[in-house]
């Protein structure tokens, strides 16, 4: 039973100055599937028009961007040919990635666990007259019948927020058709152990690579409002092959030349001395 206290509506997340919700205390420990799932639904309905309006420029209204390093699927064809492949997108955002599959010749379904980014995909939809549909849902259960996609990718999606990883690619590999291909970009695990700064000069362990514990933000009440979980880099292995996955490939993209994007701790100067993002490449048997 989930006994750590109720998340207040989305409504009453206070912001801060920079339109993000405000995090009344910061913690280290434990947090369940429920509780990161409802605290994680909360946040992301409250800072989705402050995070579009900040980068939505970047992710563009129907592009495909992995990562803050700038490495986009038109140049590096991860999935492979999508024309024609039933496509499932795991938080998907505002969707830019499913209609730049759709407009490749896919057929993406967009799922997100935030109603607050569904609304912005679904006027980027209208907008852009490139319509794909919509689901909202958590990650960690799939309302997708068994065999029933071709691919799935995740850009920063969901799988940083889930508590259980393996359950949830295990839920992927269940909605795969034998042979599928799973693509997804996570936060490099090496970012975890060091200062949240795109400066250089910040490079430096201040916490235990191998410590687990996720990361929670709560109100002033002590209720959580935003949960992220670690894992390492054998971790996020184990949890690919544990859910039935064949991995074929692991990713560290080099940041783009000429690319002066700042995204958070991800900058032109970090990105040339370290990795910030892990993404993997799998398929299933079959």
């Amino acid at each position: 039973m989930d006994s750590t206290p109720a998340r207040p509506p989305a409504a009453s997340l206070p912001l801060a100055e920079d339109g993000y919700p405000a995090a009344g205390g910061v913690t280290r420990r434990p947090a369940g599937a429920a509780e990161s799932a409802r605290a994680n639904r909360g946040w992301w309905d409250a800072a989705a028009p402050a995070y579009l309006a900040e980068h939505g420029s970047d992710l563009g209204d129907a592009d495909f961007l992995w990562c803050p390093e700038g490495l986009r699927e038109a140049d590096a064809h991860l999935l492979g040919e999508v024309a024609g492949r039933r496509v499932l997108e795991i938080g998907c955002g505002s969707a830019p990635c499913s209609r730049w599959l759709r407009t490749a010749g896919a057929a993406p379904v967009a799922l997100d666990v935030s109603g607050g980014m569904l609304a912005r995909a679904a006027e980027l939809n209208r907008s852009t007259g490139i319509a794909v549909p919509l689901l909202q849902a958590d990650a960690g259960a799939l309302p997708l019948a068994d065999a029933s996609v071709d691919l799935a990718c995740s850009a920063f999606g969901g799988l940083p927020f889930v508590a259980d990883a393996t359950a949830v690619l295990r839920d992927v590999a269940r909605v795969l058709r034998p042979g599928g291909r799973l693509v997804a970009s996570v936060n490099h695990p090496m970012r975890w152990p060091m200062p949240d700064s795109p400066d250089p000069a910040d490079l430096r362990v201040v916490s235990s690579y191998f410590d687990r514990a996720p990361y929670v933000e709560t109100d002033d009440a002590g209720a959580t409002v935003y949960v992220e979980h670690h894992r390492t880099i054998g971790d996020w292995v184990r949890a690919v092959v544990g859910a039935g996955f064949v991995l074929s490939d692991l990713i560290e993209p080099e940041w783009t030349p000429g690319r002066t994007e700042t995204w958070g701790q991800w900058s032109p100067e970090r990105g040339a001395l370290m990795p910030g993002t892990l993404i993997f490449v799998a398929h299933l048997p079959g």
